[in-house]
């Protein structure tokens, strides 16, 4: 039995083999046991998107695996505007059938949460919802805006691709899986200047095609739109009431509130909308706005140019043309250069009518505008740089008739040489979009409660893209601050000291006016930017002298996202607070401390900065807590260098030696009761000529806590 003894390797073999087989067969059975797939259904819907199903039969008596029903979308083409709405029309189907004994007319109830697939219908004019069915037809969406359909009672995914079970989604532009590269992002603000004598205004014009429109108005005056369809049919809609309307086939959501508009549209818009503004009380109004401006104008290359030779081998060109979107025609190119981010494509170059020439010929054939063939040519220099970098400018260049010898020497000859062929322009416009903006934010808040404050804005340089960027004349910039007056009086006690006085206080009290100075360095406020300093840093060494570091930023909360934003330097006023500084980490262990001269100056400053050169002083009070009733104002505790006068770090003033808290009493006087503007003038009329009369400060106790 020696020749047929088997080894361990060839068993293993063996089993792997028998298993693999096995596995196949049983797969096959599996397979086997299904009958094929049935043809297709009708589809469910004959346009909008519906479904259609496939079946096939279990052949076996056993459970087969896997699912006997397929689906896949159809009649994807969209519905005319006057077929209406799939999920109503089952609704308005039970509108002859009775309900508990009555007739009503049924309107779908969409976007229901739990479950989308079911058909719920209220009556009208009533608050009756009814679920008349536990299942819509097939193909109907789950949603109003979503391509997601139901299916046998579930809500199926559908991708832009009006595919199932596809994640592909629209870019912002409305273009599928697209990139976003075919619209832009238009954004900004408007301001009212409306009067009895200006009734209405044009707010934004915003054009066909557009998408994600989102306008707030803030203020007493009232939006309304007119609309300018392509065939130059002109309407006006009034917004009156909160709803969703249909304008020129344009879906719109409106709501309105005492004192704000908010208007909504989905889009495309299939018309040119321009949205204005109606007066109607005397405080101005302000609207902000942003939407996806399809862009109209784009290149598209043209199909090869006939070949530049009937035989033997030629060439043939493609070219670009600048086409409008909206009318489905050729334009002039300069309407493609208005948008940057229109690249024009290069011509493409190929070979053609390789075949070569019949003998009896002789000679082959050349097309007189053939770009490669001796016929003399128009020829231009490149064009010179744009007059303007924005706003519209001019670019010129020289063209000239030349001819190319059979060596492909070129050469100029006269131009009527060339005049089979148009000559090229030699001036064109160029950087038509607009220069970029100042854009203002509202204002902040006024910083008092009472009497004349400051308020704040952030002021963004805009360019044509919604973009913040550089580039607007500072001459033009609007102020980030200015005054404003809260109607509430103020009264000040008899005895006050001024917010900014600093010690001795009795003689520099009276070397100012009486009169609190309002501080224009508040804390972050909206609208307002300012130098931030972070933590310091540790000290670089260990022992001895080093350096500490912190970052100071230039930021800004931003009122519409209510975040904080980082800006340029140069958009901060005022010092910057300084990010470098030095430390002292005490003596280095078993090593005697020398110094330079420069190092001991710095970190001892002589030998007096913690005797002489740094100290505490008092800045002031704070601003009283109450503006009548009775209130307290605190005396601000500053570490000063006394050379400089400059604020220092309190690590360099002595713990020990820093003053006691002062405290003092203010607005004692009663809280008045609401006045008349009468009686307001006459009020601060009084108390404005008893300070000129006074001319003096009277001090109230300073009480000393220890």
């Amino acid at each position: 039995m020696e020749g047929c003894s088997w080894t361990a390797a060839g068993t293993l073999l063996l089993a792997s083999l028998l298993l693999s087989s096995r596995t196949a067969r049983s797969e096959e059975d599996r397979d086997s046991l299904w009958d094929a797939w049935g043809s297709w259904s009708e589809c469910s819907r004959t346009c909008g998107g519906g479904a259609s199903y496939s079946l096939r039969r279990c052949l076996s008596s056993k459970t087969c695996e896997g699912r006997n029903i397929r689906y896949r979308t159809c009649s994807n083409v969209d519905c005319p505007p006057e077929a209406g709405d799939f999920r109503a029309q089952q609704c308005s189907a039970h509108n002859d059938v009775k309900y508990q004994g009555q007739f009503y007319e049924w309107l779908p109830v969409s976007n229901d949460p739990d479950n989308p697939c079911s058909l719920k219908c209220q009556a009208r004019g009533a608050a009756l919802v009814v679920e008349l069915a536990p299942k819509v037809l097939d193909g109907t969406r789950c949603y109003t805006e979503s391509l997601d359909m139901c299916i046998s009672g579930l809500c199926q995914i559908v991708g832009c691709d009006r595919q199932l079970g596809s994640a592909v989604k629209e870019d912002n532009c409305g273009v599928c899986n697209g990139d976003g590269s075919t619209c832009r992002l238009v954004r900004g603000q408007y301001k009212s200047q409306l009067s009895e004598n200006k009734l209405d205004d044009t707010v934004v014009a915003i054009p066909y095609g557009s998408r994600h429109v989102r306008l707030v108005l803030k203020g007493p005056d009232h939006l309304y739109l007119e609309t300018k369809t392509l065939q130059g049919v002109k309407g006006e809609n009034n917004l009156s009431s909160t709803g969703s309307f249909i304008v020129d086939n344009s879906s719109i959501d409106f709501q309105k509130f005492p004192d704000k508009e908010i208007l909504r549209i989905s889009g495309p818009l299939t018309a040119d909308f321009t949205v204005k503004i109606r007066y109607a009380g005397a405080a101005d109004s302000s609207v902000q706005f942003i939407f996806y401006q399809p862009i109209i104008h784009r290149w598209r290359e043209t199909d090869f140019f006939p070949c530049s030779a009937s035989c033997g081998g030629g060439y043939q060109l493609t070219s670009a043309e600048c086409f409008d979107l909206r009318s489905n025609r050729v334009v002039a190119d300069q309407y493609c250069h208005y948008y940057p981010e229109n690249i024009k494509p290069k011509p493409k170059l190929q070979e053609c009518n390789l075949d070569p020439c019949p003998a009896s010929d002789g000679y082959k054939q050349i097309m007189p505008y053939d770009l490669y063939h001796p016929l003399p040519r128009w020829e231009s220099t490149p064009w010179t740089a744009c007059s303007s970098s924005c706003g519209g400018g001019i670019q010129s260049r020289s063209v000239s008739c030349v001819e190319e010898d059979i060596q492909g020497h070129i050469s100029p000859v006269e131009e009527w040489k060339c005049m089979y062929t148009l000559k090229m322009p030699v001036v064109q416009p160029c950087n038509i979009f607009d220069c970029p903006k100042w854009l203002a934010q509202e204002w902040s808040p006024c910083t008092v409660t009472c009497g004349q404050g400051l308020r704040y804005r952030v002021v963004l340089c805009i360019d044509h893209r919604g973009i913040h960027t550089g580039g607007c004349s500072s001459k033009t910039k609007p102020h980030i601050k200015e005054e404003c007056i809260v109607p509430t009086p103020c009264y000040k006690p008899k005895e006050k000291l001024p917010v900014e006085a600093k010690l001795p206080w009795y003689k520099q009290a009276q070397e100012l006016e009486e009169g609190a100075v309002v501080s224009e360095e508040p804390s972050l406020l909206i609208g307002f930017s300012r130098f931030i300093p972070e933590a310091w840093s540790s000290c670089s060494v260990t022992c001895g002298v080093g350096s500490q570091v912190r970052l100071v930023k230039c930021q800004v909360l931003l009122s519409f996202s209510q975040s904080v934003a980082d800006l340029p330097i140069d958009e901060c006023e005022g010092p910057k607070p300084v990010s470098q500084r030095a430390c002292y980490s005490g003596p280095c262990s078993g090593e005697a401390t020398e110094y330079t001269p420069e190092e001991t100056d710095l970190l001892y400053g002589s030998f007096q900065e913690f005797d002489e050169l740094y100290d505490w002083e008092y800045e002031g009070f704070t601003e009283c807590s109450e503006s009548c009733g009775g209130g307290v104002q605190e005396a601000v505790v500053t570490c000063l260098n006394k050379q400089t006068r400059e604020i220092a770090d309190e690590t360099l003033c002595v713990m020990s030696r820093r003053p006691p808290q002062l405290l003092k009493a203010c607005s004692l006087d009663p809280c008045p009761p609401k006045m008349g503007d009468w009686e307001m003038e006459h009020l601060q009329s009084y108390l404005w000529g008893r300070i000129a009369d006074t001319r003096c400060l009277l001090f109230s106790p300073i009480i000393k806590r220890n």
